[in-house]
């Protein structure tokens, strides 16, 4: 039987390389052996870029660059030479964890995200995959485009203090100093969120709270994205506020779709396409998918649905492993994922369940019993 294993990542545990290497050493085993194939994946969040490092020709990169609240940080992204691919997490630099202890709602700046962007374009890169989950930011992106050469201007021709908070004082937006090589790039934006720019649903009052911001903040972030907005429809018609998903990453969206053209995705499909995973699928008898968790938000169209929906476009069977799942993870049957099953036995500490070791074990054991059975029919 070939089978194709397209495992993510379980969170804090198992990179998805080990959990697909760990189904395919278990099922090379066994009496009846199996043709297996590992194909690691992610849905463009944290976890991403180390899903895809050493794959085909993707090698790790290193740069220095600027956290939320300007501190060195070490961030790392993807990049292949051959195909002048950069694959990025923004969270790498602007994440919630890098200042999770001093969140800053007001200050927070996504400045580092446009240091990578140039460091990749240094590197000769000119298709960009960029994740933006886990931001601590409600910039609106002004500190990306500023790394990369955009100026936010104040009544005295004076660039704005970095963060939301300089938007009181923002007057004018000047793109002549814009570095040339962003006009020749494409930008492709995993955002797994629908939110608009500012409103009732939008980045400040569904995600300012968890990055910090009090009820009154909320209000003022709402109200800076708003002018922030308008002041660029003067220089940007097309602008628009309302675009599905441009209040993702406190309005890192709208940047990178307003100032940059970028298309706004959901990260599984642009991760699927980039794997070419449509042509592994063909090729297999059964897809092998997962997570850390499955719940009602993996139906909602995290990974493993992803992959699920796509082995079903050519009726391929689909099984899932997952450290945990809950009462409403059987919602996933009805997204294209014919059985899922948990590999956690017994009650034991977080710690334990989630130490490397014991997830591989855990995992070993529950796929050794799910094809005892699948090969009993074999």
């Amino acid at each position: 039987m070939k089978i194709l294993v397209m495992m993510d990542s379980f969170k804090g545990s198992l990179s998805s390389i080990e959990a697909g290497n760990t189904i395919k050493n278990t099922l090379e085993k066994r009496k009846i052996p199996h043709e297996v194939e590992v194909l690691p994946i992610a849905d463009g969040g944290e976890g991403t870029v180390e899903s895809l490092i050493g794959l085909s020709d993707i090698e790790e990169i290193k740069v220095k660059v600027n956290n939320p609240l300007f501190e060195s940080q070490i961030a790392r992204y993807a990049y292949s030479e051959k195909s002048r691919l950069a694959i990025m997490e923004m969270s790498q630099a602007s994440g919630l964890t890098l200042i999770k202890d001093k969140l800053s709602p007001m200050k927070a700046s996504t400045y580092g995200v446009g240091e990578m962007i140039i460091d990749a374009l240094d590197k000769g890169a000119r298709h960009f995959v960029i994740g933006i989950g886990g931001s601590a930011t409600n910039d609106g992106g002004i500190g990306m485009l500023s790394a990369l050469g955009f100026k936010f201007l104040d009544i005295d021709g004076n660039e704005i203090k970095p963060g939301i908070e300089g938007v009181y004082d923002l007057v004018e937006i000047d793109d002549s100093k814009v570095d040339p090589r962003v006009k020749e790039a494409d930008f492709d934006i995993a955002c797994d969120v629908d939110n608009p720019l500012n409103g009732e649903n939008g980045s400040a009052y569904v995600y300012g709270p968890q990055k910090g911001a009090t009820s009154e903040e909320v209000k003022i972030i709402d109200e800076l994205l708003l002018k922030y907005h308008n002041i660029t429809k003067q220089y940007i018609s097309s602008a628009d506020n309302s675009i599905k998903g441009v209040g993702a990453a406190g309005g890192l969206g709208y940047g990178f779709k307003t100032f940059l053209d970028a298309n706004l995705s959901h990260g599984i499909d642009l991760i699927l396409n980039l794997l070419d995973a449509e042509n592994h699928i063909k090729k297999a008898d059964l897809i092998i998918t997962g997570e850390g968790k499955i719940d009602f938000q993996t139906s909602m169209g995290k990974a493993p649905v992803g992959v699920a929906k796509l082995a079903k476009k050519y009726n391929k069977a689909v099984i899932a492993f997952a450290g945990i799942v809950d009462n409403e993870a059987v919602a996933v049957n009805n997204e294209g994922i014919d059985a899922f099953f948990p590999i956690i036995d017994k009650i034991t500490s977080i710690n334990e369940a989630m130490s490397i070791e014991k997830s591989k074990e855990n995992l070993n054991r529950c796929v050794t019993q799910v094809f005892n059975i699948i090969d009993m029919w074999r």
